[in-house]
């Protein structure tokens, strides 16, 4: 009897192997092709920032630099720069500028890039994308001569040093990321100081302590699974009302002795932002607990650990590598979101630098965002340009993870 059903059961496989060999292939087929199409929309996606990112541009003066001083403007003493500076426009701007810091006190540096920009006015009033500007760039220059004979053509990049380390500006030519770039900076950082021990904590919870019988703990499972899959402005809404309106004691930090803010802080963002990742760092962090062999708990518990000794010392130095991996895709997410910033209140244009979790604040997706919808061409190539930053502190922040992981993985 046994012999008819192996007979019976090998019969079956070796009819179905066929079958089961060609839905590999097709699986691996259709893998294949949709890698292929990956690979290609992101390079197309990389040439098209790299064409706006460099090009020719047509530089165009509003008053001529030699006419502001017998001197070059770059031998001028700071003095003599404050002078000009004050000479050439309105108080109101000139109490502003010293408002944000004291004009004195201003380093030479400075006070050029504001002279170029509000005295001198250097404008692009043409711009050429890479790709034109390499082939082209004879018929450019004699376009230029023709439409604007008192500019001049010069090669840009628009990712530079400076970019990275100007504000912003309404001006394209003097336009950066800097106050985006730290507002980002300061935004994730309070972010994952908050969600991952809450996240992680959870998943302990959940997976160590909770009965998988409870009826609760299985609503609560499964509303944490739902919650993963929510849209990203539902958050915002959430962060809105919550952090913004009902806590703005506490998010605008009135409670703490500071005045002249609104809930629409970093706080609530960051607050936001952790709801938001939360999901994912807690199903991730339960996976890789779940994960971690029933015997090595036994083992611990046999030689007289205690439950939490367990969990410090063997479940989650073993689970602690694919927990990284979550929070690396839960950082990955947040750092790119543009709806629940907009929704908490993430400022379009903002000059000064965010200093604390009580600032208001904007950050590199609302930058970019804001600079696409400008009607100027100069701003998408400022955009192309703010991509690749953003894109840089994402990879540097998610290679520190992976090497964070990798040494964790070596150790065990």
């Amino acid at each position: 009897m046994p012999d008819m059903f192996q007979d019976a059961h090998s019969d079956d496989f070796k009819n179905n192997l066929p079958q089961r060999k060609q839905r590999g292939k097709l699986g691996q087929t259709l893998f294949l092709i949709s890698t292929v199409v990956g690979i290609i929309a992101l390079l197309a996606l990389l040439y098209n920032i790299t064409n706006e990112m460099f090009g020719l541009v047509a530089v165009q003066y509003q008053t001529d630099p030699a006419t502001l001083s017998d001197r070059p403007l770059s031998e001028l003493s700071q003095p003599e720069l404050v002078t000009i500076l004050e000479e050439n426009i309105s108080r109101g701007l000139f109490r502003r500028y010293d408002r944000e810091a004291p004009i004195a006190e201003r380093s030479r540096e400075d006070l050029l890039a504001l002279i170029d920009e509000r005295v001198v006015g250097s404008q692009i009033v043409a711009a050429y994308p890479a790709i034109d500007s390499i082939i082209d760039r004879a018929a450019i220059e004699a376009e230029v001569a023709e439409k604007y004979p008192e500019a001049r053509v010069e090669w840009k990049s628009w990712l530079n040093p400076d970019f990275v380390a100007s504000p912003m500006s309404s001006t394209p030519l003097f336009a950066g990321v800097r106050t985006a770039l730290l507002g980002s900076l300061w935004m994730i950082s309070i972010t994952i100081l908050v969600a991952v021990p809450i996240g992680v904590g959870a998943a302990i919870y959940l997976e160590e302590y909770a009965s998988h019988e409870s009826m609760i703990n299985k609503v609560i499972q499964a509303n944490i699974n739902n919650l993963a899959g929510v849209p990203s402005i539902i958050y915002g809404m959430l962060g809105l009302a919550i952090f913004v309106r009902a806590l703005e004691p506490i998010t605008s930090g009135a409670a703490f002795g500071i005045a002249g803010n609104n809930g629409r802080t970093l706080l609530s963002a960051a607050l936001t932002m952790a709801l938001l990742i939360l999901p994912i760092i807690i199903i991730s962090a339960q996976e890789a607990i779940r994960a971690v062999p029933r015997s090595l708990r036994l083992a611990s518990y046999g030689i007289g650990a205690t439950k939490w000794q367990t969990i410090r010392s063997h479940v989650l130095p073993v689970a602690f590598p694919s927990i990284l991996t979550g929070i690396i895709l839960a950082i990955s997410r947040a750092i790119g979101e543009t709806a629940p910033l907009i929704l908490v209140g993430a400022s379009t244009y903002i000059v000064t630098d965010p200093n604390g979790p009580f600032s208001n604040f904007t950050a590199l997706p609302i930058q970019i965002y804001n600079w696409t919808s400008q009607p100027q061409a100069e701003f998408r190539n400022l955009a192309a340009a703010a991509i690749i930053v953003l894109l840089t502190v994402l990879l540097s922040m998610n290679a520190i993870a992976v090497y964070l992981r990798n040494r964790f993985q070596r150790q065990l």
